[in-house]
């Protein structure tokens, strides 16, 4: 397995890793589609400003796995009390045939090497139902987030 930071070239690739995790989640695919074309536009720019950045492992020249991530402006906080910024990991994907090799967790770990070299301290996700067991095993916790949508 080769890993290489996300380019401008892979906005296609995050954008069907993205769909299918939520597919896989049991999200409606009228709503994926929606969310695909949205997100699209949303990224476009900040892959190439790379305020959005992250990782793809490859086997050979096939894209097999990838990891988003951002830094968020977030008021100094009990978990980060001298820090305005929180990491944010998001659209860790592992292609079905190589799940259970320990992609993913590779993944995780080159986040965390990643938003310590930038100076991070404290960083969120939200985790697929999937992903959950991984990232507990990994030192990640629950918060107390909650969440609902806002209607007119």
């Amino acid at each position: 397995m080769e890993v290489r930071a996300l380019e401008e070239a892979d906005l296609e690739l995050v954008c069907r890793h993205r769909e299918q995790m939520f597919r896989d989640a049991g999200r409606d695919e009228a709503v994926l589609q929606t969310m695909t074309a949205h997100f699209r536009e949303w990224l476009r720019p900040r892959l190439r400003n790379r305020t959005y950045f992250g990782y793809v492992m490859t086997d050979g020249h096939d894209p097999v796995a990838g990891i988003g991530l951002m830094l968020i402006d977030w008021p100094p906080h009990p978990s980060h009390p001298a820090s305005d910024q929180r990491g944010y990991v998001l659209n860790v994907y592992v292609e079905p045939a190589y799940r259970r090799r320990g992609l993913a967790r590779e993944l995780m770990q080159l986040a965390d090497a990643e938003f310590a070299k930038r100076g991070v301290q404290y960083a969120i996700l939200h985790a697929t139902d999937a992903g959950r067991d991984l990232y507990a095993g990994l030192g990640w916790g629950a918060t107390t987030e909650m969440a609902r949508p806002i209607t007119g």
